[in-house]
């Protein structure tokens, strides 16, 4: 199964992207994650299917994520994801 998603990248960090199921729909994408990510900066749009090698996700974590949530975040390498879903530690 193939399935459409448009990546952004964030204005405020670097190596920090945002997957979206629709085109510029960032409804689905809570408030807090929005605020720190800053304004999304268009990158690119692809076809994702089982076989497709993401560089730094697993593929199909990403289209369930998409399918279930409308968007997947792919964090920096050095980040950890709880501090932008509002749980600062």
């Amino acid at each position: 199964m193939k399935q459409s998603c448009w990546i952004y990248r964030s204005s405020k960090k670097d190596e920090m992207y945002l997957y979206l199921a629709e085109e510029d729909n960032f409804e689905a994408v809570p408030e807090p994650l929005m605020a720190r990510f800053g304004k999304p900066v268009w990158v690119m749009s692809l076809d994702l299917d089982a076989r497709r090698k993401l560089a730094r996700a697993d593929v199909e974590n990403v289209m369930r994520q998409l399918q279930n949530e409308g968007y997947y975040l792919q964090m920096p390498p050095d980040l950890r994801p709880d501090i932008y879903h509002g749980n600062e530690a």
